[in-house]
C-alpha cells in the first residue's frame, strides 16, 4: 500500500497542548508523503469523549489507534510505509 493510500486521524479537543504538538508531527509526515489526514474534536461525540478522553492526543491510521499522548515520528512513517 502506497502512503496515499492511506489515511490519518487525530482525535484531540480545543486547548490541549500534546494535540499541538501532535499536530506538528502529523502534519510534517502527513505533506512529505503526501498522506491526506483530518483532526476530529472529541468534545463534540460523547461516544469520543468517552472512550478517548483519558489518552488524548489519539492517532489513527487508517481508523486504528497507532499512538496516543505522544506521536513517534519515526513509528508514524513507518506504518505509512507499510
Amino acid at each position: 500500500m502506497a502512503p496515499q493510500d492511506h489515511r490519518i486521524t487525530l482525535l484531540g479537543k480545543p486547548g490541549c497542548h500534546l494535540c499541538d504538538d501532535a499536530r506538528a508531527v502529523i502534519e510534517r509526515v502527513a505533506t512529505e508523503l503526501g498522506v491526506p489526514w483530518e483532526e476530529r474534536d472529541i468534545t463534540a461525540s460523547a461516544e469520543d469523549q468517552e472512550k478517548y478522553w483519558e489518552m488524548i492526543p489519539v492517532t489513527l491510521v487508517d481508523g486504528v489507534q497507532h499512538d496516543f499522548w505522544r506521536v513517534d515520528e519515526a513509528r508514524l512513517r513507518a506504518a505509512l510505509a507499510s
